[in-house]
């Protein structure tokens, strides 16, 4: 079942997605290797780069409603060793500069 809905998850992704996917796929950014619509637990995250434990994560205005679940969600991903920065979807469409600066900014903490 988890497969099924992460093969849902990665046809139907939000243009915020798709353009962070085009920055960070084949090891476009700083070399590192991401990976989309991850399991981890019982999440399916946006983002993950594996090697430094680092999440992202693309919230659409929903998450507005949604912070206490998201902060429990962060809190359980964390407790995996994983880092998780998180990003509006109007931050990555209007300003996907700041936002990858941001990301290596993380990465480079990670290290």
């Amino acid at each position: 079942m988890a497969k099924i809905h992460v093969k849902l998850l990665r046809r139907n992704t939000t243009d915020a997605e798709g353009l962070m996917w085009k920055h960070l796929r084949g090891r476009r950014l700083a070399g590192y290797k991401f990976k989309r619509q991850v399991p981890i637990g019982h999440f399916v995250v946006d983002f993950v780069a594996m090697e430094p434990k680092l999440i992202i994560e693309i919230d659409g205005g929903q998450h507005a409603i949604l912070a206490e679940k998201d902060r429990l969600r962060t809190e359980e991903l964390e407790r995996f060793g994983y880092r998780i920065v998180r990003f509006w979807n109007h931050d990555v469409l209007s300003n996907i500069e700041g936002v990858l600066e941001t990301v290596l900014q993380e990465l480079r903490i990670v290290r």
